[in-house]
């Protein structure tokens, strides 16, 4: 057993000043002391007097296969087999080391990741895997594996993917802005596709995202019953604009809604991509006056990067995407939830996400308190897989 005593603590939910001792033992939290420093004789202590302790941080959107390079999406198709492993594990450290313990990965090469994980060793952060997203042929990341035509192809996909031992079921809802030909503003499946792919998931034991930008889109896949929204951007024909009609339903749908803020300030964006995603209106100020729209209408926001799709995107960005929600106006407590205890029930990760008795000591320690300074999740002093310190 040892102890870590810190000033405060974030549970997942909140945060916990005036000192704290958390007991580790077996890779779980033995005990949780708030408002005190007092530690059991002859226990080891990791001191931490000005340390926040939090859950490890899960990134609820990343794709593994993707190196963070130029192009790294349209790369995969070409990628070799022999090298894919490679570059999973070196996302999945480099993860580890900005304090993320946990990862949803959202689209894969040809269902490399759950074939991966069948094999991994321990020492890296937790997967969750999708396996290639579902797409239409020539639709967004078709590269990846994933186009299908028509229900019954739909329906086969989801059985496939769920026999190989993926989590979660991802769907294109609409185009996206890294592969030429598709429309960001339109849908791409027709209302009975969509809905034959939730049920699917659903009849498997699976819960369904879907990649949506479009408007149209957003609300096709809300009336279909998909689980999650990865992006929702509300792109339109005529700009880009979360609806308060739309966030009230999301929000009483209880729709998970993962808008993938937060990127690399010191990576120079290729003037091309800059205008691709101007012209679908995705500019900073409208994705985090989005993400504000959201936040204030009650809708269940959880943090994942994108991680994975460019230099702008390199695995381990999540404390960026967790401090763009709070330069929306998101509240900071409510952003760390979105990385913790939120993820971890979006993504299925019983045990995780919170400090309390009895979960999995997956735990990251900062400097500071980063609900009045978020940049302090940048610079972790220590991360705990299963109460052993890995970075």
């Amino acid at each position: 057993m040892v102890a870590i005593r810190v000033a405060r603590l974030f549970d997942g939910e909140r945060m916990h000043d005036g000192g704290a001792v958390v007991l580790v033992s077996g890779g779980r939290i033995a005990e949780v002391r708030l408002g005190t420093d007092a530690v059991p004789e002859d226990l080891p202590v990791v001191e931490a007097p000005d340390g926040t302790l939090l859950p490890g941080l899960i990134d609820a959107h990343v794709h593994l296969c993707a190196d963070s390079g130029p192009g790294a999406l349209d790369r995969l198709a070409d990628l070799p087999d022999a090298e894919v492993s490679g570059v999973i594990e070196a996302s999945l450290r480099a993860q580890l080391a900005a304090g993320v313990t946990a990862v949803r990965d959202l689209g894969d090469r040809r269902g490399a990741v759950p074939a991966w994980r069948a094999a991994a060793g321990a020492g890296l952060p937790t997967v969750v895997a999708s396996g290639a997203p579902l797409t239409t042929v020539g639709g967004h990341c078709g590269s990846m594996g994933g186009e299908v035509r028509g229900v019954a192809e739909i329906r086969t996909a989801v059985r496939d993917r769920a026999a190989a031992g993926a989590d979660v079921v991802k769907i294109m809802a609409s185009g996206g802005v890294f592969t030429p030909g598709t429309d960001t503003t339109r849908p791409q499946f027709t209302d009975e596709e969509l809905t034959a792919a939730v049920r699917a998931a659903h009849e498997h034991g699976l819960p369904i995202t879907a990649h949506a930008h479009a408007t149209s889109a957003v609300r096709q896949a809300l009336r279909a019953g998909v689980d999650g929204i990865e992006h929702c951007t509300c792109v339109t024909a005529t700009g880009t604009r979360v609806e308060d009609d739309l966030a009230a339903a999301l929000a009483e749908a209880g729709t998970a809604v993962c808008a993938t803020l937060g990127s690399d300030p010191a990576v120079v964006v290729p003037p091309a991509v800059l205008a691709m995603a101007e012209r679908a209106g995705l500019t900073q100020a409208a994705l985090q006056d989005g993400a504000a729209r959201l936040y204030r209408a009650g809708v269940r926001l959880v943090a994942g990067s994108d991680a994975g799709i460019g230099p702008a995107k390199p695995h381990g960005i999540l404390p960026a995407t967790i401090a763009e929600y709070v330069h929306s106006g998101i509240d900071p407590a409510t952003a760390l939830a979105a990385a913790t205890s939120v993820a971890a029930q979006v993504c299925g990760l019983a045990g995780r996400g919170r400090i309390r008795r009895g979960e999995d000591a997956d735990l990251v320690l900062v400097d500071g308190d980063p609900t009045r300074d978020i940049t302090t999740l940048a610079r972790p002093r220590a991360v705990y897989l299963a109460g052993e310190p890995v970075a």
